[in-house]
């Protein structure tokens, strides 16, 4: 009996501890479940959130670089068509163009003392044949190169193979002193021809005769100079693909680009030529040529090699890859560290060839190909970024797009390798998961806190709370204990019931306010008032402001009950609201019969004066109608401006959002001093409008404060 009684008593313990402790580890679990979801979350979430800003705030930047170095060099371009087209219209190149073709043409048919001829093959087997066999990496057969007829073994005796000065300075001889009628020209026009190289930038200057496609004059004078570009060893180059194509377009306008391509009397460097015909009489008589290096493209897209401090980083650049997929602009690991960019070459398996061509030539450029994703997608003429596999063989987050370039297709492509762009954001992560750790932690223990402090009437309360949290204003909770929960319990009935009251109150007033707000200004001043924006005050450019007057409205007025007075004008006026809401024009105020509107803020718009005037149009068929269906005689003048305005809220009780200025003083006149049934617009109006509006001029008007003002009228 007695082990009876004790099973009876300890069943019958409302403190029992396996039930107690039971409740507190689940709840326990809860909580910390609750807990480490939260961090795990808020940790995933403020991960990817930064992550996905960081990368898009690269790719702006990235797009931003790209766009500004495409228009540097699609100006630099434009630049040199223009000077070259210029050039090529001027005296002085068109005389020089036929008197150099016909002095050539004098010496090609004198015959050439073998002497002479044989010098100029000594100096091609000393001097020329070493630098060609470094540019081809095999050793040339020299005939294929030595220079062929009397006139260009001539020139190249006397200018190259005689010339006083080293490679570099050939240019500064003037005259040879051989006395032949080319010499004296070659004094007269090189100083001019030199000086204007100089001034506008080409590596080289020269005419071609457009018959026979032969370089009468370089200024450079390399061992291109009086060569044949229809045969010989330059036949394929792309200066013989200029001249070919100018040669037969008699169009001052025409102007022939020709890529970048390894040239050999540059030494073997990337060389573009433009070309345009000159043109004497209708016919083309010369070629003028301006020959370009890549060096000015490089320093426009490297940013003369300060990429730090163009924004890049350690491992951004941007670079120009051409139709061919080859390189038109030197690359940041090539400058910065070549052993590393010819080990990271070979790890991607470039061909040997390619790796020793770029060591021979000492540049990647015309050499080295870049076929990735952006460099297909940009020379499709599609723009676009995205992380791609770079030709290091890296990820690389990148921005690409064409370039605008009459003559060529070439691709500009930004980019910086992925691993320097997320590096704060892996830094984040480590910092992400020792906060989560630490909070974690703290979950835990505040959760082993709360599982045996708060129970049932907690419980009880948070459920009234999340009732109350999601709009239940009836939620109440039962007082259990008189305890500081059961305090809290009766605070919070207290509270809802106040809450709920005082909730009905405010949301009736809350819709009255609303109500009267966007009645009196624009909705969004509405909003930064509601913002907490006290003084409001902005200026804007150009809009158009209209005012709209009754003519003789006063005097009907007078004849007329007040509330029929009131009645015609509100229902006028009504419909005018809601002619200037489909236009999107704003209403700023009416004064007596007089009706003031603006289009262009406080939002701009492009086509304000057009949307005004159609408001206007509008306003006057509107006042028509409306005269007609009240069977008085009623007619509406308005006035049309458009300029800058200064706009904001004035007054503290009774606020009104009203304009300032000359534009506005000037839309009132327009309107006083127009014509009655009519729309009266200023010189800015007309002019933007003159094409979609059919307008009569007025001629000059007194306006007061202005003097005399053009002014046109809107046909009807």
């Amino acid at each position: 009996m007695p082990a009876d009684g004790d099973a009876l008593a300890d069943t019958a313990r409302p403190g029992d501890r396996p039930v107690r402790w039971g409740l507190s580890l689940r709840l326990f679990a809860v909580l910390t479940l609750l807990g480490a979801i939260a961090v795990l979350v808020t940790g995933i979430l403020g991960y990817v959130r930064a992550h996905d800003a960081l990368e898009q705030a690269i790719y702006n930047q990235l797009t931003a670089a790209r766009e500004i170095k495409a228009r540097q060099v699609e100006t630099y371009f434009r630049t040199i068509h223009a000077e070259l087209r210029l050039l090529a219209t001027s005296k002085m190149v068109v005389e020089a163009s036929r008197e150099f073709r016909v002095a050539f043409g004098d010496l090609d048919r004198e015959p050439l003392a073998d002497d002479m001829r044989q010098k100029v093959s000594d100096w091609y087997g000393v001097h020329f044949v070493p630098e060609i066999s470094r540019v081809l990496g095999t050793a040339p057969v020299l005939a294929d190169y030595l220079p062929v007829g009397s006139g260009a073994n001539y020139l190249q005796y006397h200018y190259i193979v005689a010339n006083p000065h080293a490679e570099a300075r050939r240019r500064l001889v003037d005259d040879a002193g051989d006395g032949s009628r080319y010499s004296k020209l070659h004094a007269i026009y090189h100083p001019l021809m030199r000086a204007a190289a100089v001034t506008v930038g080409f590596d080289d200057f020269m005419i071609a005769d457009p018959k026979s496609g032969r370089l009468i004059y370089t200024v450079d004078k390399e061992v291109d100079f009086a060569t044949s570009t229809h045969v010989g060893p330059y036949r394929k180059t792309n200066v013989a693909a200029a001249i070919a194509r100018c040669s037969g377009m008699a169009d001052r306008s025409a102007v022939c680009l020709e890529d970048f391509a390894l040239y050999a009397p540059a030494g073997g460097e990337p060389t573009a030529f433009m070309a345009a015909p000159v043109i004497d009489e209708g016919a083309v008589v010369g070629v003028l040529i301006a020959q370009l290096s890549d060096v000015e493209i490089d320093k426009v897209v490297t940013g003369d090699r300060r990429w730090k401090h163009e924004g890049f980083g350690d491992t951004g650049e941007a670079y120009l890859v051409g139709p061919d997929h080859l390189l038109r602009s030197g690359l940041r690991a090539f400058y910065e560290n070549r052993e590393r960019y010819f080990a990271e070459l070979k790890a991607v398996g470039t061909p040997e060839a390619e790796m020793a061509a770029i060591r021979r030539f000492d540049t990647p450029v015309l050499i080295q190909h870049v076929d990735t994703k952006a460099s297909q997608s940009a020379l499709a003429g599609a723009e676009g970024t995205g992380e791609i596999i770079g030709y290091r063989g890296v990820p690389t987050l990148a921005s690409w797009g064409p370039l605008s370039i009459a003559g060529v297709k070439w691709a500009l492509i930004a980019k910086i390798d992925s691993a320097e762009a997320f590096a704060p954001i892996y830094r984040l992560r480590q910092d992400l998961a020792i906060v989560g750790g630490l909070a974690l932690l703290v979950v835990i223990v505040t959760a082993g806190w709360l599982s045996r402090a708060l129970l049932g009437p907690l419980r009880e309360l948070t459920a009234g709370v999340r009732r109350f949290a999601t709009g239940d204003y009836d939620a109440r909770v039962t007082v259990r204990t008189r305890d500081e929960i059961g305090q809290l319990c009766l605070a919070f009935n207290g509270m809802v019931g106040e809450l709920r009251e005082k909730n009905v109150v405010i949301e009736g007033k809350n819709r009255e306010n609303e109500e009267l707000l966007l009645n009196v200004l624009p909705a969004p001043i509405a909003n930064r008032l509601r913002g907490g924006e006290q003084r409001i005050a902005d200026g804007f450019a150009e809009v158009t402001v209209a005012f709209a007057d009754l003519v003789g409205f006063t005097a009907l007025s007078s004849e007329m009950p007040p509330q029929e007075v009131v009645t015609l004008l509100n229902g006028l006026f009504t419909r005018f609201d809601v002619a200037a809401t489909e236009l999107g024009i704003e209403k700023i105020k009416t004064v007596g019969d007089a009706y003031m509107a603006v289009c262009g803020l406080p939002v701009p718009v492009a086509n304000h004066a057009e949307r005004m005037v159609r408001m206007a149009i509008r306003m006057v068929h509107i006042t028509r109608e409306h005269a007609l269906e009240h069977q008085v005689s009623m007619k509406l003048r308005v006035g049309i401006n458009s300029g800058p305005v200064v706009a904001g809220v004035i007054g503290k009780s009774k606020y009104i959002y009203d304009l300032w200025g000359d534009t506005v003083n000037l839309a009132s006149r327009m309107e006083s001093g127009g014509i009655p049934d009519s729309i009266q617009v200023t010189r800015p109006v007309y002019e933007k409008l003159q094409g979609l509006f059919a307008f009569e001029p007025r001629g000059p008007i007194e306006v007061k404060g202005k003097g005399t003002v053009e002014a046109w009228l809107l046909r009807l």
